[in-house]
């Protein structure tokens, strides 16, 4: 599903698809885009059981939709959702599902209900373990699994959780989390959990972390927990309601001073004859490229008169999403 292409002018660049314009809720002729979930910003979880609000998430500006038959759901309600959902896919759509935790009643009955249809990924709830996510991998295989690690146990075990076959990115259960721990949810109290998560994902070569939900509706304090998830090096985000995808996106994005930046490094870099003069170059290389390559990803267009492709590219150690 995808969008028409708008634009608006932001000084010497601009957003293609603004996900800093709400999108309005329930108009057809306003669909969201979908991005790679490599790159993916804004994960929205959907009530797996409200069906009537599928299409509205579809219509939202979430990089990634999950329907949720898992923590949202009712154990009484839960067949139903899952039937709501797997209707849904069968009908051509390519959304996440969040699924039940390995060892509960329902897990395995998850499984074999989206082995019958194509699923664009699984959040599997509750990992604790390696087997975790082998074993659900075994009953989909090929199917990308987000492991959402969400008690200490799972701390525990993050870097063999990240390192497992089958693992594609990690997420942060935060409520539960500090459920289990007892922890506050204030950026210090959890600066050690979100450290050990980004560490983790790069240590296996995975994509960025994505970070837990943010409650409420309060524009301030989405921005300032997305510039907190920023800080600690995640990617992406839980969303809980379609009208948060946009701040988490734009929080997510490389922002107008990280592009100009970019720029005029590089444009400074070829005039000095694109050629290394210390050792601070390569790292900014890397940077430059990280970020230019992330505008372009997500459709912010830039006047790149001075944004030379064929530039260097920044060695292997240093360039990673």
């Amino acid at each position: 599903m995808r969008m028409a292409s708008t634009s608006v002018s932001r000084g010497s660049w601009s957003f293609v698809n603004d996900s800093q314009i709400p999108a309005p809720a329930g108009n057809p002729d306003d669909i969201g885009t979908r991005i790679d979930p490599v790159l993916a910003r804004s994960w929205l979880l959907v009530h797996g059981l409200q069906s009537e609000r599928f299409q509205l998430a579809a219509n939202s500006r979430a990089d990634v939709i999950v329907l949720d038959i898992e923590d949202a759901v009712a154990p009484k309600d839960k067949v139903a959702a899952r039937d709501h959902v797997t209707e849904w896919l069968a009908a051509g759509n390519r959304d996440w599902v969040r699924v039940n935790g390995f060892g509960t009643q329902w897990w395995a009955e998850d499984l074999a209900a989206l082995s019958e249809v194509k699923v664009g990924g699984v959040m599997l709830a509750m990992v604790e373990s390696v087997d975790h996510v082998t074993e659900t991998a075994k009953r989909l295989p090929g199917v990308p699994i987000v492991a959402l690690v969400e008690t200490a146990r799972g701390l525990e075990r993050i870097s063999e959780i990240a390192s497992a076959k089958g693992t594609f990115r990690l997420a942060f259960g935060i409520g539960d989390f500090r459920r289990d721990t007892g922890f506050g949810d204030q950026p210090a109290t959890l600066a050690y959990a979100r450290s050990r998560f980004t560490i983790a994902a790069k240590a296996a070569h995975l994509p960025s972390a994505i970070d837990g939900p943010t409650v409420g509706s309060s524009a301030l304090k989405l921005s300032e927990a997305t510039a907190v998830s920023a800080e600690f090096g995640m990617t992406g985000k839980i969303c809980l309601t379609p009208d948060q995808c946009a701040a988490v996106n734009e929080g997510l994005s490389p922002s107008h001073e990280e592009i100009a930046w970019a720029l005029e490094f590089f444009a400074e870099y070829e005039r000095d004859g694109g050629e290394i003069r210390n050792g601070s170059d390569l790292p900014r290389i890397a940077r430059g490229t990280k970020i230019l390559d992330l505008a372009r990803a997500y459709g912010i267009e830039f006047n790149e008169e001075f944004d030379d492709p064929d530039h260097m590219p920044a060695p292997s150690d240093t360039y990673h999403y």
